[in-house]
């Protein structure tokens, strides 16, 4: 494949993977990562990276074009639920991202498919459901709420590390049952989650031979990061064009599907 074609492939990608995770509110890291290493045949871990520097771009871009709609000190006024989600958050990027370095590609790839079918079962389970919450908190006890923060927020961070995402389709719904928060708030507030906890997954993957992909990428980096960006606007535009419940279903599907086939038997 020429750098050319795959660049125009991985702009068209991303664009689509934008365009449909905006409809339903996320980034689409979860399937930006079966595309690099099934469609590009990027190692695992490399693609990891790559996923994660463009989440972090993603998600700085979906808090500015956010900043309208939830004002600053709104989010500012939930700094506790933050704090919380963030001080379990940080330590799980870090040491989730330290193992991801020294574990064998072959355990990275089994828990990888793990994770993304977990992924798709959440996401499958929402659409069935729903997130919203009864506007009261799981726990009376702040006590026993700041615990459940402090292990929900370590489970995300690690999932965040492994898989070079947001993490956003995991934060909103602890957000919304485990604090009684609006959905719509409990959206701009895992994006506060989001960036520190990849920033700290970044960081620690900086250490690794793994990071020279994003010199080696540079190219494909710069186009999936504008069709992200671009394909994220546009689905945020069409919002409410489709019932966001059988998107829900069906990207639950493809992304079972794309899991299975493209880490089950990859080297």
């Amino acid at each position: 494949m020429t750098p050319s074609l795959r660049n125009r492939k991985g702009f068209a990608a991303s664009s689509l993977i934008g365009i449909l995770g905006g409809l339903i509110g996320l980034g689409g890291a979860e399937f930006r990562l079966p595309v690099l290493v099934g469609m590009f045949k990027l190692p695992t871990l490399e693609a990891i990276v790559l996923n994660k520097a463009l989440s972090l771009v993603v998600v700085t871009a979906a808090l500015i074009f956010r900043a309208k709609a939830i004002p600053l000190d709104q989010l500012g006024a939930h700094l506790d639920v933050v704090i919380n989600l963030l001080a379990g958050s940080l330590v799980g990027a870090w040491w989730a991202a330290g193992h991801a370095m020294t574990m064998s590609r072959t355990w990275l790839n089994r828990i990888i498919l793990v994770l993304l079918i977990g992924l798709s079962l959440v996401m499958l389970s929402e659409a069935f459901f729903g997130v919203s919450g009864s506007g009261i908190p799981l726990f009376q006890s702040r006590i026993l709420q700041v615990g459940t923060g402090l292990v929900a927020g370590f489970g995300i961070g690690t999932v965040a590390a492994l898989l070079g995402v947001a993490g956003g389709e995991l934060l909103i719904p602890t957000i919304v049952l485990l604090f009684g928060l609006d959905i719509k708030l409990a959206g701009s507030l895992s994006l506060t989650v989001s960036l520190p906890t990849m920033i700290a997954g970044f960081a620690r993957y900086s250490q690794s031979n793994a990071f020279a992909v994003l010199q080696q990428e540079a190219s494909l980096f710069r186009w999936m990061a504008v069709g992200s960006i671009l394909g994220s606007a546009v689905g945020g535009l069409l919002l409410g064009l489709v019932p966001t419940h059988l998107l829900m279903i069906l990207l639950g599907v493809i992304l079972l599907i794309s899991a299975i086939k493209t880490f089950q038997h990859v080297h």
